[in-house]
């Protein structure tokens, strides 16, 4: 029987304010509230709310039958939780149909597994992402869904040894080769791993092509793209349609009754015998056909589908290195604004706003006249967050020498949480035994 994977992705982006090189040392607050208020408010009111209710309508109308899966970023969820809480609201009820299943991604929607130093920070913020989902929806997740699908067998072999049972990729052309995007793979270093790869063409067919009058299958209908589905070759098991839930409302306006589309394609797959899962049913229900051999990361962004979009550059590899550089040193700091700070500073668009890459050129870019904008600006805040990190864990400290320090603070605050609890039982008793006994 074949399968649709379908998939969202939420994650908004956080804007920066003007940093001027005069505000380094006495400005420590990086972030345009306003912007980041109005973006996610647009997205939500034009995206996120009309879609969720439609994927909870699909999971109730199909009695279970309809699945979808979902990742959110860390940085997301905490810009949703201020901005657009009715949001939360929907995902929760989307979760209480049982039709969801929840997916780990990196906290900060970053670029830390591909940092040459980085494997600590990639872990510790997946795991900080892990417990945020399972904290907020009772799901620990089983299936791992790196920033923009970045994808490298190292990368997976990274991720196996946390303990996941899949990760999501692109079905990039030049990895694939003759291969089809169809099948179940795992990783070529450790076996354990499965590996989703993404159809491009017809995930790309909603989020990008759908409301183009222009496009040679406009409009779209829901039968015909099942009958794309159905018509394919019989051994074709796995459609894995990705995409970013903004696609629904934002790429593809309402106006393109996208979502009506989105609601009829259950009832089209049923008529047909197709049926929908999430990754980790897939994972209990099919075998690898092989493995997929990935020796540089790939993605699913641009033409190229690699990293060139966030480190082809010079200025974007220079901000780049210098961000983790102190990664070591920001895991060890429990200042929880140089933590956060450092979340946000992490997130790939600030790479992406600094590309110089031809496709790109008609890319938004905020408040940014230009890529060499992007990057002065950016360079600004990070020589700020530096010397805030360098004050907090001086630089002449080795990480060892932090290691112990921080040891030493954390034994010292259980001591003291230790005897306030043991002053608070004496006082307690005290208490009871003044007490008058009544006759």
């Amino acid at each position: 029987m074949k399968t649709i994977c379908l998939y969202f992705e939420i994650h908004q982006i956080i804007h920066l304010k003007r940093y001027r090189f005069f505000d380094i040392g006495t400005d420590h607050y990086y972030f345009d509230d306003y912007a980041n208020d109005t973006s996610i408010s647009h997205i939500a009111n034009n995206s996120y709310l009309p879609a969720l209710r439609t994927l909870i309508d699909m999971a109730r109308e199909s009695e279970g039958a309809f699945k979808v899966a979902l990742s959110l970023s860390g940085v997301g969820m905490e810009q949703l939780e201020r901005y657009a809480p009715e949001v939360m609201d929907l995902l929760q009820e989307l979760n209480n149909t049982g039709c969801c299943e929840f997916l780990a991604e990196p906290y900060s929607h970053g670029l830390s597994s591909l940092a040459p130093n980085g494997e600590q920070c990639f872990r510790e913020e997946t795991k900080r992402q892990v417990e945020k989902i399972n904290r907020l929806f009772g799901q620990k997740p089983k299936v791992f869904r790196n920033s923009s699908l970045i994808y490298d067998d190292e990368i997976g072999s990274v991720v196996a040894d946390m303990g996941f049972k899949g990760m999501l990729t692109e079905g990039a052309k030049h990895v694939l080769g003759w291969k089809s995007p169809h099948y179940l793979y795992h990783c070529a270093l450790n076996p354990n791993l499965k590996v989703f790869t993404r159809d491009y063409k017809l995930s790309d067919d909603i989020s990008l092509r759908f409301s183009n009058p222009s496009w040679e299958s406009y409009p779209l209908m829901a039968d015909t793209y099942m009958d794309w589905i159905q018509n394919s070759p019989e051994e074709d098991g796995i459609f894995n349609i990705f995409m970013e839930l903004c696609a629904l409302g934002i790429y593809q306006p309402l106006s393109s009754h996208v979502l009506d589309f989105l609601r009829a394609l259950p009832a089209c797959a049923k008529e047909r015998g197709i049926k929908f899962a999430t990754p980790s049913e897939i994972i209990k229900s099919s075998k690898s056909v092989s493995a997929i051999e990935v020796m540089y990361p790939m993605s699913w962004n641009d033409e190229e589908r690699d990293t060139s979009c966030w480190l082809g550059n010079p200025m974007q590899r220079e901000a780049f290195n210098k961000l983790y550089s102190i990664g070591e040193r920001v895991l060890l700091c429990n200042d929880k604004h140089i933590r956060q700070d450092w979340d946000y500073l992490q997130a790939s668009n600030n790479f992406r706003f600094m590309t110089t890459k031809n496709n790109s050129v008609s890319m938004d870019r905020g408040i940014y006249e230009s890529p060499y904008d992007a990057f002065t600006n950016y360079m600004n805040i990070l020589a700020d967050f530096m010397q805030r990190v360098n004050w907090a864990l001086p630089q002449d400290m080795d990480i060892e020498e932090l290691n112990a320090f921080q040891t030493t603070i954390r034994n010292q605050d259980k001591k003291i949480q230790s005897l306030e609890n043991q002053i608070a039982r004496l006082k307690s008793a005290q208490k009871t035994k003044k007490e008058p006994v009544r006759k």
